[in-house]
């Protein structure tokens, strides 16, 4: 639970993060590209920067903005090694989550789940929590279990 309450603290921070240069976004991309290779991943990347794939579609409606979502995840480094990992469901508001969370969200119907790449600007940018480092770059599976 503690770590719940600081990854909403995080998000509300997120808004206050400090822009990145089109080199630091461009040298994440190069990282995230490289692991994408060296692991024969096929995604896609969004406008945003999100490198993502959904990996089960899932039933209903898509998930909106105005909705509370409850999902499990797994989050990683690139590297593989594991900072969080939730079995049990988190409920939030879309519109709380950080934004590659937020943006894959919208792509997810019930029952949906998705593998995403998230460079920092889209994640928790230069703040740094618990384990994650400031401008890190996060891997994520998702499994939407509920929308309301």
């Amino acid at each position: 639970m503690r770590k719940l309450i600081r990854v909403f603290v995080m998000i509300l921070l997120i808004t206050s993060c400090g822009t990145y240069s089109e080199d630091q976004k461009s040298d994440f991309d190069r990282k995230i590209e490289s692991h994408i290779k060296k692991n024969k991943l096929d995604l896609k990347k969004s406008n945003s920067g999100l490198y993502f794939k959904i990996t089960k579609e899932g039933e209903g409606r898509f998930v909106k903005f105005g909705d509370k979502v409850s999902f499990t995840y797994k989050g990683t480094f690139l590297d593989g090694k594991v900072f969080d990992h939730r079995e049990v469901p988190v409920e939030f508001d879309v519109k709380a989550l950080i934004s590659a969370w937020r943006e894959i969200m919208l792509e997810l119907k019930k029952g949906g789940e998705a593998y995403l790449i998230s460079p920092p600007q889209l994640a928790y940018g230069d703040h740094q929590l618990d384990d994650i480092p400031e401008n890190s770059i996060l891997v994520y599976e998702i499994k939407l279990i509920d929308v309301k």
